[in-house]
């Protein structure tokens, strides 16, 4: 199968840790990082093909000892002080400096932004590039540490568990530690002017001025938390945080541990709840199973919108039937010309994806019955914690469980460009 980004990513090495230290001046968006990597290579390598954005690179060493390197196009090119035979570990750090700018993409810019006061990192699926070094591809999962120091007025929000806070002459260092291996499009740093509240159950990083609202609108995230963990099995991750950017977003923003709305995302009424369940069912599909390959984007989509239906379905509004049904006759009217599990790049966002993903899901509900059907999707989350999937993979385990034979059904659904009728 073709690579939907052909330019990011090297199946030739791992990365097993990023180690990142950033100085940010939010005035003038001036960044200065140092990322060490601890590599490992896959076959034997003398090059090293590192994703890095539009930055000066000040120097590299591979443990300890200066590196020759190339830097442009979005590539740091590090040639080895030596060969790294298959298997073999080397420490790569780089030293950067420069204003952070998107990555440019078919969806306009992705990854490091300013903000009004402050900044966001958006990276699905090919932003991280834009604030550190990094192999860049979903199939690459690796532990973080991400250490930022800032301004003391702002409030650092980055994946994982802040582990330290150290005041300076007008700076705040803010150090997290994300032990479960995450792709490089979630790692995420937001910046900016926030109070930080428990709502129900959740940390939220918000405004002042949007407190009330906040309180509001994210309350019932505690009744989603229980629902999802009930029907998706145990929250894979040390914590979940939200941030509320006073920015207005065209959509939130996913990342690991963590979900990001604009303050257009909160008014007072849970006009976008929908919303938040959406990216809180990212934490289990997208972020504990990420997709090996961007092609296979319908397993996080499809289950996050399908994430919707069900906290509808429990929290009094539409059952998922009725939004299956509803849903069905849209996408029948509309052109049938994409197949599910390898949509293409230009199709890969494209709302068919995510309600014919959804609509999938409801189809094995269906044809697998409440019980069955729930046991499998537990077992699924449990088996693959923390770990890459494909479409493949998800058919065998279903058929694994299943009673009766599930891959014509799911053939029909996956690999047709007709849409099939709901069993």
């Amino acid at each position: 199968m073709t690579p939907y980004f052909p330019g990011h990513g090297d199946h030739r090495y791992m990365v097993s840790h990023y180690d990142l230290a950033l100085k940010y001046r939010v005035a003038n968006n001036r960044l200065d990082g140092t990322a060490l990597l601890s590599v490992t290579a896959a076959e034997p390598l003398s090059v090293l093909d590192l994703d890095l954005g539009r930055f000066r690179v000040l120097g590299v060493t591979v443990d300890g000892v200066p590196a020759r390197h190339l830097h442009g196009q979005g590539k740091l090119r590090v040639t080895l002080p030596w060969p790294l035979p298959a298997g073999a570990v080397a420490g790569v750090e780089v030293r950067y400096s420069g204003s952070p700018a998107p990555v440019s993409s078919p969806w306009g810019g992705l990854g490091w932004e300013e903000l009004t006061d402050g900044a966001l990192v958006a990276g699905q699926p090919i932003g991280a590039p834009s604030w550190f070094p990094c192999n860049d591809r979903p199939a690459d999962k690796a532990s973080y540490r991400i250490s930022v120091t800032t301004a003391s007025p702002y409030h650092v929000v980055a994946n994982g568990v802040l582990t330290a806070q150290r005041r300076g002459a007008g700076t705040t260092t803010w150090i997290y530690d994300q032990p479960e291996p995450m792709a490089s499009y979630l790692a995420s740093v937001q910046i900016g002017r926030y109070r930080l509240a428990e709502v129900s159950g959740t940390q939220v990083a918000h405004p002042a001025r949007l407190a009330t609202r906040v309180r509001h609108d994210f309350g019932r995230q505690g009744e989603m938390m229980a629902l999802f963990t009930d029907r998706f099995g145990p929250y894979p991750f040390g914590g979940y945080v939200v941030v509320v950017v006073d920015d207005e977003l065209d959509i939130p923003v996913e990342a690991q541990g963590m979900s990001v709305f604009g303050r257009n995302h909160v008014d007072g009424r849970r006009g976008s709840e929908r919303l938040v369940a959406h990216e809180l069912a990212h934490q289990w599909f997208g972020n504990s199973l990420t997709v090996s390959c961007w092609s296979d984007i319908w397993l996080q989509e499809g289950f996050a919108t399908y994430a919707e239906w069900l906290w509808s379905e429990s929290s009094g509004g539409p059952s998922a039937a009725e939004h299956a049904r509803l849903w069905h006759e849209r996408l029948a009217a509309l052109p049938q010309d994409f197949v599910l599990a390898d949509p293409g790049v230009g199709t890969m966002f494209d709302d068919r994806v995510y309600k014919r993903g959804a609509l999938t899901v409801h189809a094995l509900r269906r044809a697998l019955g409440e019980e069955l059907f729930f046991s499998i999707l537990r077992g699924w989350t449990a088996e693959r914690r923390h770990a890459n999937v494909t479409s493949h993979d998800f058919a065998e385990h279903v058929q694994r469980h299943a009673a009766e034979p599930v891959g014509p059904l799911m053939s029909a659904w996956l690999h047709d460009k007709p849409l099939p009728p709901m069993p």
